[in-house]
């Protein structure tokens, strides 16, 4: 079966693919990442997935409202959270600095995921506006296509800090070379992100055994792992 699903999930998911086909292996699961408003247009054209995990809960309920999938299929898996993520060879004190590291003389270029398709890219405009900054920022934003495009952006140096998913800053190729200062919760709306099960969906029983493990007790403590919790 397949799966269309938000970057931010990468390695929170892999994990519970990987997880799910020990207790499956009947089941093969392949998995596409990306923008979740980039797969909503996609989706609206039919493409060939089985289930959509969006960083959001807005794209799996409009694709319910029109008619793509089931009411009955959605579900609430997480609520994301944002970090302030610099290398661990920059010079900024992000604990210290907080949210004004992004207006910091030093900093040219800060890397977000675009706001356009991107739920975790309008939760960073979201951020810098409620914490009084995006004035003095919006001039150094790069944009990533996806949250995982922009924090490659910040890891690579084609940016010197990023407003990226706490998931990604947990993940391995981020957790140990770089630095994050988690954004309030209370600085931007929630980032409840769910899925659906297309109403096309040619493995619908797999779908919901994936549904099934990711919400159950194993999936939750994947999810955990990498700061995906059901609390802001």
């Amino acid at each position: 079966m397949s799966i269309a699903a938000a970057s931010d999930l990468k390695f929170a998911l892999d994990d519970i693919v990987l997880a799910f086909e020990r207790q499956h292996p009947d089941i093969s699961v392949g998995v596409t990442y990306g923008a979740s408003g980039m797969f909503f247009a996609q989706l609206l054209s039919r493409a060939p997935f089985d289930l959509f995990l969006s960083a959001d809960v807005e794209y799996p309920r409009k694709l319910v409202e029109q008619g793509q999938a089931e009411k009955t299929t959605e579900f609430l898996y997480a609520i994301g959270h944002l970090v302030v993520w610099v290398p661990q060879s920059s010079p900024l004190d992000v604990d210290a600095l907080g949210i004004r590291t992004v207006i910091d003389p030093a900093v040219r270029r800060v890397a977000i995921a675009n706001p356009r398709h991107a739920p975790y890219g309008r939760a960073a405009e979201a951020a810098l506006k409620s914490l009084k900054v995006y004035d003095a920022v919006q001039d150094r934003l790069v944009f990533g296509e996806s949250v995982a495009q922009a924090a490659q952006f910040v890891s690579s140096a084609a940016a010197d800090a990023g407003i990226i998913a706490l998931s990604l800053a947990l993940s391995p190729p981020l957790r140990d070379t770089g630095r994050f200062w988690r954004v309030p919760a209370d600085a931007h709306p929630p980032l409840e992100q769910g899925g659906v099960i297309l109403s096309w969906a040619r493995d619908r029983a797999a779908a919901e055994e994936v549904r099934r493990f990711m919400t159950g007790a194993a999936g939750r403590a994947i999810l955990e792992r990498y700061g995906f919790t059901l609390e802001r």
